[in-house]
């Protein structure tokens, strides 16, 4: 005999988020307990996952590209101390040369390495190709938050710090990858409210080519006012670019 459909399937056919999973007596069904657990584990693996940084370096050759390494100095404690993923350690403070750049892009592993090696250094290259920036070369920083940006824009003498990093995992997405849009960064002082976002950069979320227009949008918008965050509001920012091609 035929089970009955579930009444709730079709919500789960609009969203990847994790309802309407039924009930087997006080319990979930049996495969619903297994999707979690397989999803539990992909987010876990992709906090505890290394970060190609010779394949980004290939791809990326032609702007001559850096790595660079967050004073944390191994996984484990990069997950344990926050502050030292957003400084530098002492032997990558020498690495950088100063210049005088519009913006420059920082590729951090951050907590999903498997988001940056999927969709960096794309995203990258449709940044690099915007005409109207002097971008600095692009930056690989490994066991990296979203702050060490700050002090790489400001050792790069870069008006704008644009972070790509690896987004928390989530039980329905462990490769997401955000972008931090940051004005005239200030290690140690500039704070979250002075950072535009753009998140949820992934296959089955924000497109490669729309998160292009958006970042490129913020950064225009934010050299034209001179500042970023709470400041600038993405729809204006927006109103700057023109729309994605259907």
């Amino acid at each position: 005999m035929r089970a009955a459909k579930d009444f709730w399937d079709y919500l789960r056919t609009a969203t990847p988020a994790r309802i309407a999973l039924g009930r087997a007596g006080d319990g979930l069904p049996t495969s619903r307990l297994l999707e979690f657990e397989l999803a539990h584990a992909r987010a876990r693996d992709a906090v505890w996952a290394g970060l190609d940084s010779g394949a980004l370096l290939a791809e990326l050759a032609v702007w001559q590209p850096v790595v660079v390494h967050s004073a944390a100095p191994d996984r484990v404690t990069f997950l344990q101390r926050p502050d030292l993923g957003r400084r530098l350690s002492q032997e990558s403070q020498r690495v950088l040369s100063r210049g005088s750049y519009g913006a420059t892009i920082i590729i951090a592993d951050g907590l999903s390495a498997a988001a940056i090696g999927a969709q960096a250094a794309p995203l990258c290259k449709m940044l690099l190709a915007a005409q109207n920036f002097v971008f600095a070369p692009p930056v690989v920083a490994l066991q990296a938050r979203v702050a060490l940006g700050d002090e790489v824009a400001a050792r790069q003498g870069a008006a704008l710090a644009v972070v790509l990093i690896g987004e928390r995992p989530g039980l329905s997405s462990c490769d997401s990858m955000g972008a931090y849009i940051t004005f005239d960064p200030k290690p140690g002082e500039t704070c979250d409210a002075n950072r535009n976002c753009v998140s949820n950069i992934r296959g089955e979320g924000l497109s490669l080519v729309e998160a292009s227009r958006r970042i490129l949008g913020i950064m225009e918008l934010a050299r034209r006012i001179r500042q970023s965050g709470t400041c600038l509001k993405e729809d204006d920012a927006l109103a700057l670019q023109p729309p994605v091609p259907q």
